[in-house]
């Protein structure tokens, strides 16, 4: 053990999580332990899960069984476990894995520093003083809420994140401006669900609200949109992404299918034309508009018919990205109880269907760019040497990238000609 106690985190999941590991390792640089990237180096490894749905369980339970080859390579080391793993199945998991140390649910990591002061033994660790964030690189996400107040059917959300809860807007400033300081050239706003910020507050803001404030601030950098339910997206928000030039014009509106019937089975509202009335709605108040969705296939109860509409919709809505997902019944959800579950193998072929449909008309969007000028964000290189970055039509992680051949530090941002399109990536060249 060294004297410093040296603490590793490695975090599966969606962007939320990367948020909560931020803030834990920010809190304990502040405790005074040394937290490094290098697994050799660690005293200690945090492993922040993900258990929305089995896969992301199954994912959790192989970086265990791994951590315990690690563990057993060294006397003294310990392994913690955090996030939603934890906080799905609670005391639980705690029998099924003697090689982890401690479990840490959601709720309880900021207690993190004392856990680990316990298992490694060290005294006299200063308090964290209310650190909330490292320091960031060019893009960083910035949560404005947790949990969740709906209650759709296939979900395990609100049982591992609680009710919604909005972070207060003056601590969202707060720590904006402490990101675009320190760097960041992109703020992703991220919750469950965005566009239902401030119904737990008696303050009467909203999403909109909070999109004035941070785009008011002073610096260079520009604010992306996720996870933006239909209902939310108002004529008041769009007005104030189209008057503000740090708004990216980029939406994602998780719809999840396009039958009403299958919607009103998951509990949630809203259909085709519908949502193509509020597609056009979008792109005319809003040209140029990137926008992302999410589907679902093979939904409890979803027919033939069912299946084709949602196939005939994502045809009609022409999405730029589009992740589909096919079902998987959680259990303790509502949904893992229904009758008429569709059987895995046509679940899994209307999921492929619906990619395919997706992906022709992906492509056929980034085509479309080539011989746009655009403004990027670049962050990184590929192994080839080319600079790798994001237009504001694309999302970290999940959408595609811009890469040119020429060498652009990590941070700044140029007009970029697209020359060619790669799938759904970007070839281009500085202008």
């Amino acid at each position: 053990m060294t004297p410093t106690p040296a603490i590793s985190l490695i975090t599966l999941g969606c962007p939320k999580n990367e948020v909560d590991s931020d803030r834990m390792s920010a809190s304990l640089g502040s405790a005074g332990y040394r937290v490094t990237s290098e697994l050799a180096e660690a005293d200690v490894v945090v492993l922040n899960t993900c258990a929305f749905i089995s896969e992301a369980v199954e994912e959790g339970i192989a970086a265990i069984l791994e951590l315990a080859e690690w563990k057993s390579g060294a006397p003294g080391r310990s392994i913690v476990v955090t996030g939603c793993l934890p906080s799905r199945y609670g005391d639980a998991v705690v029998p099924e894995f003697p090689e982890v140390d401690a479990f840490v649910q959601v709720a309880e990591e900021t207690s993190l520093p004392q856990v680990i002061s316990r298992l490694t033994e060290t005294s006299n660790i200063p308090d964290s003083g209310g650190a909330r964030r490292t320091l960031p690189g060019p893009t960083a996400y910035l949560q404005i809420a947790d949990g969740c107040h709906r209650h759709c059917a296939y979900c395990t959300i609100p049982a591992i994140r609680g009710p919604y809860k909005s972070v207060p807007l003056e601590e969202i400033v707060t720590e904006a401006a402490f990101l675009v300081g320190n760097g960041a050239k992109e703020l992703v706003l991220i919750g469950q669900d965005i566009s239902a910020y401030g119904r737990d507050l008696a303050t009467g803001v909203g999403l909109p609200d909070v999109l004035r404030a941070i785009t008011a601030l002073a610096g260079d950098f520009r604010v992306r949109l996720m996870y933006v339910q239909p209902d939310g997206v108002s004529d008041e928000l769009l007005e104030v992404i189209v008057g503000s030039e740090k708004a990216c014009r980029y939406l994602d509106i998780p719809l999840q299918h396009a039958s009403g019937r299958v919607l009103r089975g998951m509990h949630r509202s809203g259909e085709a034309n519908a949502f193509l009335e509020l597609i056009a709605r979008i792109r005319h108040a809003l040209p140029g508009v990137a926008l992302r969705t999410t589907v679902m296939a093979g939904f409890p109860g979803e027919t033939s018919a069912d299946a084709r509409m949602l196939e005939a919709f994502l045809r009609d809505a022409r999405f730029d990205y589009v992740g589909v997902f096919a079902f998987s019944p959680e259990e303790g959800t509502e949904a893992d109880a229904m009758a008429q579950q569709v059987p895995k193998r046509t679940r899994l072929a209307r999921a492929q269907r619906l990619r395919d449909i997706a992906d022709a008309i992906g492509l056929e969007q980034a085509a479309a760019h080539v011989g746009d000028a655009v403004s990027v964000l670049f962050e990184s290189f590929d192994e080839a040497g080319n600079s790798v970055g994001r237009t504001c039509g694309q999302a970290p992680e999940v959408d595609g990238e811009v890469v040119v051949s020429a060498h652009v530090p990590v941070g700044e941002v140029h007009t970029v000609r697209i020359i060619e399109s790669v799938g759904y990536d970007l070839i281009g060249e500085l202008s």
